[in-house]
């Protein structure tokens, strides 16, 4: 009884990790596209350049 339950604990914890990775996939290509809307949305500085949206 004690290796079935070993094992099913294992599928559920190798199935919450692969839940949480996708998520994080999600989150890194809503990232991803914020990123790239900023960059193509940037406005002009003072003199007449393009300024940087970031701070780095």
């Amino acid at each position: 009884m004690v290796p079935i339950l070993l094992v099913l604990l294992l599928v559920l914890i190798l199935f919450g990790a692969g839940f949480a990775v996708e998520v994080l996939w999600y989150i890194a290509l809503a990232v991803l596209v914020l990123w790239l809307l900023g960059f193509l949305v940037r406005g002009t500085s003072a003199s007449g350049g393009r300024s940087r949206w970031y701070r780095w």
